[in-house]
């Protein structure tokens, strides 16, 4: 009994500290993609970054679209050697993530006092098309990333069987769907009037499609959509939660 109750002990421990470096990882993370921001802006926005966007070359979009592929399996592999388990390991995916996104704008302000606040507007990815939103936005997702990833830990780590159920995880997947469209509709809204989602990848070798795409200047976000969508997974949350809880 005594040996089963130090392997646990040791697992608890281990969970811990990874969690620990996993921090640790993402806030590291995070100041390196802030410094390659901070010298894209000096070449691109040496006023300060605002929209419209600067027109880039699409040469220059593709090497983007290499640079955010590459942040993201770095993300995923950080998480693969963390997590004892393929849920384990997709929670430590979410929270590397989630850690990495939050100091990526404190290290912007620590760098450039910027952004000027929450609401100030900030291309968040290119991959298919630029996601936009107020920085508000995308630090809610980081925040609710990082709850939905202690759950899981929390639950696993209390020696349950622990396994997210098919209607949590189709209230999760809606809520992300709705919160990622708030992102791309406007983006995406052009990018049909140019040609359609499939022909993107031709359209971005196109100068001229460039130019219409970059010159867009958002103004409107729909809040409304996004926290219901938010709602819907701290839904799913709760439910986990309470689920664990009761046993």
């Amino acid at each position: 009994m005594s040996d089963l109750i130090n392997k646990a002990n040791q697992s608890s421990i281990k969970v811990h500290r990874n969690y620990y470096l996993l921090g640790l990882f993402g806030i590291a993370m995070g100041a390196l993609e802030a410094i390659v921001v901070v010298y894209l802006r000096q070449i691109y926005y040496p006023l300060g970054f605002d929209f419209p966007l600067t027109l880039i070359s699409p040469q220059m979009i593709a090497v983007e679209w290499l640079r955010e592929v590459s942040t993201i399996i770095m993300l995923l592999s950080i998480g693969m050697i963390a997590g004892k388990n393929s849920l384990q390991r997709f929670a430590c995916f979410l929270y590397s993530f989630a850690i990495w996104d939050l100091f990526y704008y404190v290290w912007l302000k620590l760098l450039l006092n910027w952004p000027s606040s929450f609401l100030t507007w900030d291309i968040l990815f290119l991959i298919p098309i630029p996601w936009v939103g107020p920085v508000l936005a995308p630090v809610i997702c980081s925040l609710t990333m990082i709850l939905f990833s202690a759950i899981i830990i929390y639950s696993q780590e209390r020696g349950a069987a622990f396994k997210i159920q098919s209607l949590e995880w189709s209230l999760i997947f809606s809520g992300v769907i709705i919160m990622l469209g708030t992102f791309m509709w406007d983006y995406s809204e052009i990018v049909l009037k140019e040609g359609t989602i499939s022909k993107f990848w031709s359209l971005a070798n196109d100068e001229h499609f460039l130019k219409v795409l970059l010159s867009y200047n958002p103004t409107h976000f729909n809040w409304v959509a996004f926290m219901i969508g938010e709602i819907i997974i701290l839904c799913a949350i709760a439910l986990m939660f309470r689920r664990v809880e009761s046993k």
